[in-house]
Order: C-alpha cells, then sequence, then structure tokens
C-alpha cells in the first residue's frame, strides 16, 4: 500500500481533533518522571514512545532547531549508546572509552567517567534508575555509577569468554538488572579457532552488581575436529542476545530475542523467549528459524568449508536483533517482534501462540540485511516498523491486531542525491538502521542518507528533516561530523529536545570524530 499524500494543513487540522488513543499507563522505570527517557525501551514494555513529548507536535515538528551538537574525538569506532534523558540530563557512552552526562538543554558536561583508559567502549545505551545509571561495554563489563556524581558504585565482569560483549542495553525492574551478551566471535578469519560463545541473558543485584540468574541460550561446546586450516572446530556455538529485553509488570515475564548459531545447530537460536523474571526459568520460546548459522566467512569466496550453512540454505543470518514490543489488543497482552528476515511476529504474551506474521523487508540471505534491525514503537494505536536494505528501506504503520499494513513511505528517492551524501554517492544507501521513537502524531526515523526525519503518525508524510552530513562545531570544543543515523539505538525526545547520534555504517568520509546532535523548538 503506498502512503497517502495529504497536505500539511490537513494533517494538523486532523491531529487537533483526532488525538491518538492514550496509551495504557505502563509502569514507569523506578525514578523517573513523565517526559523522561530513562532507558532504551522508552519503558518497561519497550513502546519507545514518549507519551508526555506535548512540546513537539505535528504542528510544531517543521520548527525544529539544532540547540547544541557534542563532537567525539576521531576513533574510528561507530556511535552506538543511545542517550538516556533524565531530570535535565543526558547520559550516553561515546566511542573514546568515555561516558558522559550533559545538562540537556546546553550540551555542558556534568561529568565524565573513565573506561579504563580507552580499552573498552560502551555499545548499548544506559539504564538509569534509583539514583544509578546502569551500561555494558566492548569487554562485557557492566557498571553502575552514581547518577549526579559519575562516582564508580560497582562493575562486573559478566564475559568469561574474551569475545564477549554487550549490545544489549539494560532494563532495570524490582531491584535487578536485566541484560543480555553477545559477541564478535563469529567475526574471525579461517585461521580463528571457531566457536565457543554462548548468548546469555543476565539478571544482576541493581545494588550489588552480583549474578542472580543466568539463562545460557546453547548447550555448552566441544571440539568436533578442525576446519580446513587446521584451526579448532567447536560446536553448538552463538545465538547471542544482541537486543533488549521487555517486561510485562503483570506476570513478571521478561521478553528478548536471540541471534543465529555461530556453529552447529542447536539451542535457542532465532527465538523468541519468555521467561520468568524472579528466576529465569522458561514460560514459553518461539523459535522463527528452522535452522540458521552464520559467520562472517560465509560471505567470502571460498567459504564452503567454513560455512556448512551454504550447502542446505541455512546460512541466512536471520535472527533477532530488534528488541520486543508488549501491546494490548482486545483485552489480552500481544508481544510482537522484528526479525532480520523482515518479517514482525506478534505472538500471545501468556502462551506464546501466534497471532500474526507479517513480511515488510524482502529476505536476502546471508547478512541478513534487508529486514528489522533494532526495534520498532507502538504509541497505544499503531505499530511503526522500519526495514533496512530493502532497496529501499522503509517505514511501516502496522494494525497491532492484525499486522495489516495502514501506511508505508520508502526512503525518499533524493536521499543520496541531496545535502552532504550527494558528494559521497558511492557512500550513501536508502536504509534505515535505527530503531523507531513515536511521540504523540510523530514518528522519528533515521537513514543511512545521514537525515534525520520526522514524519506523521496518521500518514506517514515527512514533517521535519535534518541532514547531518556536515560539520559541526561542538560546545565541547572539537569539531564533529555527521554520518549515517546510528543504529544500536535510535532518536530519542524527551522534553522539548530530540536528540541523535550520527556516526554509523555506511561511513562518510572525514577527518573528525561523529556528533550527538540536540534539536530543540
Amino acid at each position: 500500500m503506498s502512503r497517502h499524500t495529504v497536505p500539511y494543513r490537513i494533517l494538523v487540522l486532523v491531529a487537533a481533533v483526532l488525538p491518538l488513543v492514550a496509551v495504557s499507563a505502563a509502569p514507569a522505570v523506578a525514578g523517573a518522571r513523565p517526559g523522561d527517557w530513562p532507558t532504551w525501551q522508552g519503558d518497561l514494555q519497550g513502546s519507545r514512545h514518549n507519551a508526555a513529548e506535548h512540546r513537539i507536535t505535528p504542528a510544531t515538528a517543521a520548527e525544529l532547531k539544532l540547540k547544541w551538537a557534542f563532537a567525539y574525538p576521531a576513533t574510528g569506532a561507530p556511535v552506538k549508546s543511545q542517550p538516556a534523558v533524565v531530570g535535565g540530563v543526558v547520559y550516553f557512552g561515546g566511542p573514546d572509552g568515555k561516558f558522559y552526562a550533559l545538562d540537556a538543554r546546553t550540551g555542558r558536561t556534568r561529568w565524565t567517567y573513565d573506561l579504563n583508559a580507552g580499552r573498552a567502549f560502551v555499545l548499548d545505551g544506559p539504564a538509569v534508575a534509583r539514583g544509578k545509571v546502569y551500561f555494558g561495554d566492548s569487554r562485557g563489563y557492566v557498571y553502575a555509577l552514581d547518577q549526579h556524581t559519575g562516582r564508580l558504585r560497582w562493575a562486573k565482569d559478566t564475559e568469561t569468554h574474551p569475545a564477549g560483549l554487550h549490545t544489549s542495553s539494560p532494563l532495570y525492574y524490582d531491584g535487578k538488572i536485566y541484560i543480555g551478551a553477545s559477541s564478535g566471535e563469529n567475526t574471525g578469519d579461517a585461521n580463528t579457532p571457531c566457536c565457543t560463545f554462548r548468548g546469555h541473558l543476565d539478571a544482576l543485584d541493581a545494588e550489588t552488581g552480583e549474578l542472580a540468574w543466568r539463562y545460557w541460550t546453547v548447550p555448552e561446546p566441544v571440539q568436533v575436529g578442525t576446519w580446513p586450516s587446521g584451526a579448532a572446530r567447536w560446536e553448538p556455538s552463538g545465538a547471542g542476545v544482541w537486543s533488549s529485553p521487555v517486561i510485562d509488570p503483570a506476570t513478571r515475564t521478561l521478553y528478548v530475542g536471540t541471534g543465529q548459531n555461530y556453529t552447529g545447530s542447536a539451542g535457542d537460536f532465532d527465538s523468541l523467549l519468555a521467561l520468568d523474571a524472579r528466576t529465569g526459568a522458561v514460560r514459553w520460546k518461539q523459535q522463527v528459524t528452522d535452522a540458521d548459522t552464520w559467520r562472517s566467512l560465509c560471505n567470502e569466496p571460498d567459504a564452503e568449508g567454513y560455512c556448512p550453512g551454504l550447502k542446505d540454505g541455512s546460512a541466512l543470518d536471520y535472527d533477532i536483533g530488534a528488541t520486543p514490543n508488549l501491546f494490548r489488543v482486545g483485552g489480552r497482552t500481544i508481544v510482537g517482534v522484528g526479525q532480520k528476515s523482515g518479517v514482525y511476529h506478534a505472538f500471545d504474551a501468556r502462551t506464546g501462540r501466534v497471532e500474526w506474521r507479517r513480511q515488510l523487508g524482502v529476505p536476502l540471505p546471508s547478512g541478513g540485511i534487508s529486514g528489522i534491525q533494532w526495534g520498532s514503537s507502538y504509541d497505544g494505536r499503531r505499530l511503526y516498523v522500519a526495514t533496512y536494505f530493502a532497496d529501499p528501506g522503509t517505514l511501516f504503520a502496522v494494525d497491532p491486531a492484525t499486522g495489516q499494513v495502514l501506511w508505508q513511505t520508502p526512503n525518499p528517492a533524493d536521499g543520496c542525491t541531496t545535502g552532504g551524501a550527494a558528494r559521497f554517492p558511492e557512500v550513501c544507501t536508502l536504509a534505515h538502521t535505527p530503531a523507531v521513537t513515536t511521540s504523540p502524531g510523530l514518528v522519528y526515523e533515521g537513514s543511512n542518507d545521514g537525515k534525520m526525519r520526522v514524519y506523521a503518525a496518521g500518514t506517514g508524510d515527512v514533517l521535519w528533516e535534518f541532514d547531518t552530513i556536515r560539520e559541526f562545531t561542538g560546545v565541547n570544543g572539537r569539531t564533529g561530523f555527521g554520518s549515517a543515523i546510528s543504529g544500536n539505538g535510535g532518536a530519542v525526545v524527551s522534553g522539548g529536545m530530540l536528540y541523535v547520534q550520527a556516526g554509523y555504517y555506511p561511513f562518510y568520509p572525514t577527518e573528525h570524530g561523529n556528533v550527538l546532535l540536540a534539536f530543540g523548538l
């Protein structure tokens, strides 16, 4: 279905007389106030919707202006840490091995914390709760800092595997921090022993960091011979937890997605897990791909000896890298999640029974780049889902009861021929990496063309666009440069401000580091 074309003045009128259905009162993250954005998921249920945002509206979105920029040093690492905004302070990690707290209005630095002299950096978005800021890093550590001073309260190494790391953003609930573990072990070359990493979801005591329980996604690997290079071959492995968990407080059920196998074909790969939040016991699980064994060598010319899935077509990389959404339909709670195959799945949250499935992106095997990457949004009326390299990436509004597509807006065709991206045609692509964000009447989604856009929630029309492919003078005294709008998260809307990280693959050539941008009215 093509998107509607509606004059802007009509959009404003409709928004005024037909407000969105109110979102049911979702239990807030502990310590957060209305309008704050305290955690990657936006709230416990993963709505990525700020119902309390009333300054940025369909009538005012076109007036958004850049208020400040924060520039990172040039490190070559992507910008991945989606900010949290609580009490007028923005919290996020940089690619430079530091964690920052800035004044939300001015960008002035409140405090910084150094993650061991840059030997690690933050890949996930923080969670702010009970006076602490929680986040993970590229070594597999989880930290708790004092929210007001940045003083370290505790740091725990949650990884025995040298390639383990945290892209999953933590969620605080009832005295525990829930966070998944993933790995870059599957990116090794042919001479690297492969693979022994096991994905897992951890529940940590929020006060001490001690492990309360752990759920392993695959059995213990065993050596089963060697690869053609002579390197040791281990199976099974993988099923990392790349995405962030959500929770239903009414049933104390935790939901999280898992990645593909690296080797072998066993365990909870490509699955949505429903776990008891108190014990980690399985309530149900849904495996959405029959077989999926993939490592980066599957894309190499002579990969067959290192990628058995090429023979039977199961080297797909169709894992669930997106965070689930919990929503109500007809008095029932549904849990939905996007897959890298381009399918959005909806299940009964109590039983795991399939409610509906909708193919939104055309699946491309081996690399999983055509589908749904990091997450979707629910505003109480519609689900909003974006696809990545889908020729082009497209933003969809979907009926949560049936999966029917209500409108769809492709990445604007001029994205690579206008603005800064026009200077780099060999780099630019029309693709949506970030998770989708919403506020009343508006949808926020960025693109690999370096542009951040705000769409009308009712029609999919673009109301505002900002090109980041240029230099910015940072409030911290550095010069920064925009790039693709960052994955691992998406836009954050709080207190009449819009916060966006720009600095993700594909990288636009520059001698400078990338930027966090803050917009307001």
